[in-house]
């Protein structure tokens, strides 16, 4: 990392309970050539990756749903949120951990996924990016019922929709998760279900 516009940064660990907050402060120098102190609390998760799983021949996607807290603390009156299949990389590359993680938790086993695209989560705050792809699938490659790890208290629930229902479902505000609405519509500008 480097820039002529950035100097003085000054770190400070906050919380390494689950993952790392840290609060940064340091100077910028803004357009005008104006030098400002600035400070920033960053939360460090690690890097993800989302799978939206598409089966063409059905015409339908694979979805879960699953409790998320932050949402219940956020105008989610009852914390869950439909979205697609992800997950931290854990030091994998990102189209290992999302084969990975896609068995986990819906339970099909993939040979491969394209990659689509890879974008900052929430850059104002956290470090994390987020790598997309998107998969197809067939009843073949059903190993499990899915519905995520034990040792890791997941409790998801598989969803396989017909791909005109999630758009309804995204278009009447009861997909309200970024990483899914992304994929929902790369599906639908890329026309693979047509």
């Amino acid at each position: 990392m480097s820039s002529n516009r950035i100097k003085n940064i000054k770190s400070r660990l906050l919380s390494d309970h689950y993952y790392i907050l840290k609060r940064l402060s340091f100077d910028y120098r803004m357009k005008n050539g104006t030098w400002v102190n600035q400070v920033r609390e960053v939360y460090d998760r690690g890097d993800g990756a989302g799978i939206l799983l598409y089966n063409r021949t059905k015409k339908t996607v694979i979805l879960i749903k699953q409790f998320r807290m932050p949402t219940y603390q956020n105008d989610n009156p009852d914390g869950f949120l439909i979205e697609v299949c992800a997950g931290l990389l854990d030091k994998d590359n990102p189209e290992a951990c999302i084969i990975r993680e896609t068995e986990e938790e819906v339970g099909y086993r993939l040979d491969t996924v394209t990659k689509v695209y890879e974008a900052y989560s929430s850059p104002g705050v956290m470090t994390e990016k987020m790598h997309f792809f998107v998969g197809e699938y067939t009843d073949a490659m059903k190993v499990s019922s899915g519905g995520g790890l034990d040792s890791e208290a997941e409790d998801i629930e598989v969803l396989e929709l017909p791909f005109k229902m999630a758009l309804e479902m995204l278009n009447s505000g009861q997909i309200q998760d970024t990483r899914t609405i992304v994929l929902l519509q790369y599906l639908q500008i890329q026309k693979l279900l047509d």
